[in-house]
């Protein structure tokens, strides 16, 4: 997909073996793919409307996706038991906690509901920075895909854009044991935002060590 699009795929960082929890913001419904192409074991929570769209629908559901019914406030608890069995078999699940996308400037708050089931598992979790940049933006108007923008137009804009670079930067990975999900959804959030204002796993790193003890992680090899 990146190949017919010309988009180029540069990543920062390495994911951790074995069960994890992979928290990333969310920009475009190539994020999905863009993290896939880095950890292809990843297992994603995606909104139930995916598996209806035309060939991507398929692509996404081939992964093991877990859908959830975003409109049924109720569903949540579902997907969070279905992700606590992945994760306790020894999945990556992978989760974009703003709910929707958002145009890459700034991140939306997050939701705090799946994070649950890495607590309850004690699995890590780690965070991952996305940001689509070109020749002419730092944050590339050609991945928008907020609002009514249809998915046959931001595939018209991710072809028109020019020398259009998705980078993935893959931050350090935590313990969440005894953490309470709201402290950690700011978090993550915070090691997110620290990332792409230009510092990186060490700005994120730094953010990590400077938490009162009510919300530090544990560190991980």
């Amino acid at each position: 997909m990146f190949a017919a699009l010309a988009i180029r795929l540069d990543v920062q960082g390495s994911f951790r073996p074995g069960a994890k929890l992979i928290v990333a913001n969310h920009i475009s419904w190539l994020d999905i793919m863009a993290v896939h192409a880095v950890c292809p074991q990843a297992r994603f929570v995606s909104k139930a409307d995916v598996q209806a769209w035309p060939l991507i629908g398929r692509l996404v559901g081939a992964a093991g996706t877990l859908y959830i019914v975003r409109e049924k406030a109720r569903d949540a608890l579902r997907v969070v038991h279905q992700m606590a069995d992945a994760l306790a078999s020894g999945d990556t699940v992978a989760v974009f906690p703003e709910g929707t996308t958002g145009k890459g400037h700034e991140l939306l708050p997050f939701h705090a509901n799946l994070l649950q089931a890495a607590i309850a598992t004690e699995v890590p979790v780690q965070p991952v920075a996305l940001r689509y940049a070109d020749d002419l933006h730092d944050v590339s108007p050609a991945a928008d895909y907020t609002g009514t923008i249809s998915l046959a137009r931001s595939l018209w804009m991710l072809a028109g854009a020019q020398g259009l670079t998705v980078r993935v930067d893959v931050l350090p990975a935590e313990g969440v044991r005894h953490a309470d999900r709201r402290a950690l959804a700011g978090h993550l959030r915070q090691q997110i935002i620290s990332a792409l204002d230009g510092g990186g796993a060490a700005a994120a790193e730094e953010a990590s060590s400077a938490l009162p003890d009510p919300v530090r992680r544990q560190a991980l090899p």
